[in-house]
């Protein structure tokens, strides 16, 4: 399978990585329905972890079982599948070399107390994720929390080892905890910063929540405002958070947050696209549709970033 330019250009961007990363990075983006474009759409299903089974699941009980996600995300011709251990394990063997894995090394859970401090527990290993064939591992960060410090020097030691065995690290950068109120959790300037965050940590791939035109930071808002940085539209603040990511040197995907209509995830899209983003990583509004419903949603978001549609 040869590379398109598109993918070519994209790697190129990677200067200081090791073939074994390209590689799996090569692999992603060539993957689907949207192989070689430059766009990509991940299955997130990490979200049990989190939220627990019933939450998570019980709007279509066949998501329960780890298989439906892996045969999901392969019919709908997606970029890569992402779950923690548990359920890649469920699969690994059945669905071997059909879909790109992400596997989710670390997780939070909501049985913690609400003095915690805004963390998550490492649930998996760099040799679990190449035991398990896959492309990458996944790590949550949360800027803001009063444990952040911790959970960016896990994820650097984390990110080092799979380089160094030739696997890519996506970061999932969440804005949470005791530093940023609710609306600052998406305030454009926090996840702005987020994305440069994961960036500076040396993400392969940047996942960050969309962002409002609200601004939390005081000494942020100055800048926005005297630099009349343009965060009007939906696309204007994707195209800011690309920019925030290297100047747009490094993949960065948008979440798909709660669970919405249809036309929200299709405007989401449109506006990632036309901010130049790379894509979504689609969980709650994909797998807790029915199968049908979701394979007709995530075929338009297809279309979507092909610019069809």
């Amino acid at each position: 399978m040869r590379a398109t330019r598109i993918v070519q250009k994209i790697l190129a961007n990677y200067e200081g990585e090791t073939p074994g990363v390209k590689a799996n990075l090569c692999r992603m983006l060539m993957n689907g329905k949207l192989g070689g474009s430059g766009k990509m759409i991940i299955l997130p299903v990490d979200q049990g972890f989190e939220h627990g089974p019933a939450r998570s699941f019980a709007p279509n009980p066949a998501g329960y079982d780890p298989h439906y996600h892996y045969q999901l995300a392969i019919d709908a011709g997606l970029t890569a599948y992402a779950a923690p251990l548990g359920p890649l394990e469920a699969g690994a063997d059945t669905f071997a070399g059909q879909i790109p894995t992400i596997l989710k090394v670390n997780s939070a859970n909501s049985l913690m107390s609400g003095t915690a401090g805004k963390n998550q527990a490492i649930t998996a290993s760099v040799d679990d994720a190449l035991r398990l064939g896959c492309s990458a591992i996944g790590f949550t960060i949360y800027p803001g929390s009063d444990c952040a410090i911790e959970m960016f020097e896990e994820i650097v030691e984390m990110r080092r080892e799979a380089a160094a065995k030739g696997i890519a690290s996506v970061i999932w950068s969440y804005p949470r905890g005791e530093a940023v109120s609710k609306d600052g959790e998406t305030a454009i300037d926090v996840a702005a910063y987020a994305a440069h965050i994961a960036a500076l940590l040396g993400a392969h791939v940047i996942k960050i929540k969309l962002g409002t035109d609200h601004l939390m930071l005081p000494e942020a808002k100055k800048v926005y405002e005297d630099q009349q940085i343009d965060i009007a539209t939906q696309a204007a603040r994707v195209k800011h958070c690309v920019q925030s990511s290297f100047n747009g040197r490094r993949l960065i995907v948008f979440s798909g947050g709660a669970a919405k209509g249809a036309d929200a995830v299709f405007d989401d899209a449109r506006a990632i696209r036309d901010g130049g983003g790379n894509g979504s990583i689609i969980g709650r509004n994909s797998f807790q549709r029915s199968r049908e419903d979701a394979l007709e949603m995530l075929g338009k978001l297809v279309e979507i970033y092909k610019g069809k549609a």
